[in-house]
């Protein structure tokens, strides 16, 4: 399971979306090898140097918004590889997940301050918890 505060989730989705309308439009960091996946409004969960949020739009220039999860941040969490393989594995993979199924759920829960994914082989389960 990864956690991530919803104000930095909302930003990463924000930035996304800002970004695909400034520079037409979204992109997909597998280079279409994903059937069109990410050519909507969402962000990419990542597993590479620790794991993370990445924005989906489109850039001008510079480097999309990241967002750690609190369990594999590589600066702040020194157990981050071995947290990182016994839930994500350990090759590099990416993951989208769709604003449309984040949003609804953080508009409906106030009191949520964490959103909490766990991957089960292709499935990926979110829910939301209060600190």
């Amino acid at each position: 399971m990864f956690t991530f505060p919803i104000l930095g989730v909302r930003k990463v989705i924000d930035r996304g979306i800002a970004d695909a309308a400034a520079n037409g439009g979204f992109r997909d960091p597998f280079f279409r090898t994903r059937c069109n996946e990410g050519d909507r409004p969402g962000l990419w969960l990542i597993n590479d140097e620790g794991v993370y949020l990445m924005s989906n739009g489109k850039l001008a220039e510079g480097s999309p918004t990241l967002f750690y999860s609190e369990q594999c941040h590589p600066i702040g969490n020194p157990d981050w590889r071995d947290y990182k393989r016994r839930h994500f594995g350990g090759a590099a993979r990416m993951e989208f997940i769709e604003a449309e199924r984040l949003i609804p759920l953080f508009d409906r829960n106030f009191r949520a301050t964490h959103l909490n994914v766990q991957l089960a082989g292709s499935d990926i389960g979110l829910s939301l918890i209060a600190r």
